[in-house]
């Protein structure tokens, strides 16, 4: 399969903007407004009326694209970041059809699987990222920077502290959508099906304790394909101890499986979609291999939405070639980052902290 111009559709200009769907959302206007001061940016959504002042205040435009409409947009970029969900894969197909470099950070497994499918099938010329991991694909590369100092990763485990009073958007809170599914696993290089809000256990992440539980993320599926990991667990805390002791205590009473259909949504979203004035984003990985463990704790002061649309930049860099390696062929994954190392330190430059016991990372050349 060819892949030619779409001249009813997206096209690909070197020169264009960078299109950010939901580019007005509470991510999308973190990532316009990382872009947006080295390349101009395009934002879509249902309401443009409601990005008008953030594209006026970039020198970028606002456009309506309702992704539930199968029409097509058209527009020449030089590159796409999903950062809002595309349920029938209509950017995916655009950006994948036209050539156009495109990176993804909205999707849990199920919808990444089939989005791997998709992409197959499109057989794009230009790359594919599928970055739906943890804040944008930023614990994947974390794994990756770790397995690269230890020569392998035969255990990765993810803990994720979600701070109740930050800012967030109603998407954010989609995995509470998947509670009551129960979800595949890799353990001991063999496959199980784990119920979420199970195997609970405490960490330390950041200053103090967290009591974190297993949750379905896509870095669960990827990892063992990419780096060969023969188990790896991503688990959710939350910074408030009584809201974690109370989901734990609905996913043991069965809540979550009998109250899973949309006619239960707004509930179980509003148990975490509060949001705040602001707060702090905090996980950590430990990556175990052959006896020795690597750990590696984020921090990042200005909020979950700020460090996964720093994942989604650090996307965009890789799939145009801005990060010093060349941009990757077809279809990637955030832990296939060739200098991962070298993509945690770049974190540090918009004040994210990585504290990790990693060999310090090369100089940029």
């Amino acid at each position: 399969m060819t892949n030619h111009p779409n001249t009813d559709g997206l096209r690909h200009d070197p020169e264009g903007p960078v299109l950010i769907t939901g580019g007005y959302g509470t991510v999308g206007t973190e990532l316009a407004r990382l872009v947006a001061p080295t390349a101009p940016v395009l934002l879509t959504g249902r309401s443009p009326e409601r990005g008008r002042a953030l594209a006026d205040e970039l020198g970028g435009e606002v456009r309506a694209w309702d992704l539930a409409d199968p029409a097509p947009f058209t527009a020449a970029v030089r590159a796409v970041v999903s950062s809002v969900n595309d349920p029938d894969d209509r950017v995916l197909r655009a950006a994948a059809s036209a050539g156009v470099p495109y990176v993804d950070i909205t999707r849990w497994t199920a919808r990444l699987q089939r989005a791997v499918t998709v992409a197959a099938l499109q057989r794009p010329t230009a790359p594919v990222l599928l970055s739906s991991a943890w804040m944008g694909g930023v614990s994947s590369i974390a794994a990756a920077a770790l397995a690269e100092e230890l020569g392998g990763a035969e255990r990765v485990e993810t803990a994720v502290r979600w701070d109740m009073a930050d800012r967030s958007g109603a998407d954010s809170v989609e995995f509470m959508d998947r509670l009551g599914v129960r979800f595949e696993v890799i353990e001991g290089g063999r496959r199980r099906l784990a119920a979420p809000l199970t195997d609970a256990r405490t960490v330390r992440i950041g200053p103090g304790p967290v009591r974190v539980a297993r949750i379905d993320t896509p870095e669960q599926f990827t990892l063992p394909l990419t780096l060969g990991t023969a188990t790896a667990a991503t688990r959710i805390g939350f910074s408030s101890a009584g809201a974690t002791r109370a989901l734990l205590a609905l996913g043991g009473a069965g809540f979550f499986r009998w109250a899973g259909g949309e006619r239960w949504t707004p509930l179980r979203r509003a148990l975490l979609h509060a949001p705040g004035e602001g707060g702090t984003a905090g996980f950590r990985v430990d990556v175990t291999h052959c006896g020795a463990t690597r750990t590696a704790t984020l921090i990042d002061p200005h909020g979950q939405s700020h460090l996964t649309a720093l994942g989604a930049l650090l996307g965009l860099h890789r799939v145009l070639g801005l990060d010093g390696s060349p941009a990757p062929e077809g279809l990637v994954l955030p832990e296939q980052h060739p200098r991962p190392a070298h993509a945690l330190a770049t974190l540090t430059e918009y004040g994210v902290r990585v504290d990790s016991d990693l060999a310090p990372a090369p100089a940029a050349a």
